[in-house]
């Protein structure tokens, strides 16, 4: 079983940007470089929401709609770290972000960090 931790959240303006970072532990028999990964999120009040994913050599990705073309995910698997660039933020983007195991919103994830998008 894999643990993961996120970092990068706090308070942002509309229009700006922020970057995301999730660690996993490279222990308990998980091989970070041989997984694809997620993003997830959840907004005040709202489900669980999938947003992101990528493969394992971090060479396809897949956004949900209304993040496509300003969110960005990325990895480096020397580091076992995971990343999520945030750019344009808007409102909406208030949420608390997770990173998760596998491709979907299925796996192991994290504890979360808060984004708050806000003037």
């Amino acid at each position: 079983q894999v643990q993961l931790v996120e970092s990068g959240g706090g308070l942002v303006q509309p229009g700006g940007s922020v970057r995301l970072s999730c660690l996993a532990s490279a222990g308990f028999g998980f091989d970070f470089s041989s997984n694809a990964m997620s993003w997830l999120r959840q907004a005040p009040g709202k489900g669980l929401e999938w947003i992101a994913s990528l493969t394992a050599d971090g060479s396809y990705s897949k956004y949900i709609k209304f993040v496509e073309g300003r969110f960005t995910m990325s990895r480096d698997n020397a580091k076992n770290t995971l990343y999520l660039q945030m750019n344009n933020l808007k409102a909406d983007d208030t949420a608390t972000y997770y990173c998760a195991e596998g491709w979907g919103k299925g796996g192991t994830r994290g504890p979360g960090t808060r984004v708050t998008v806000s003037e």
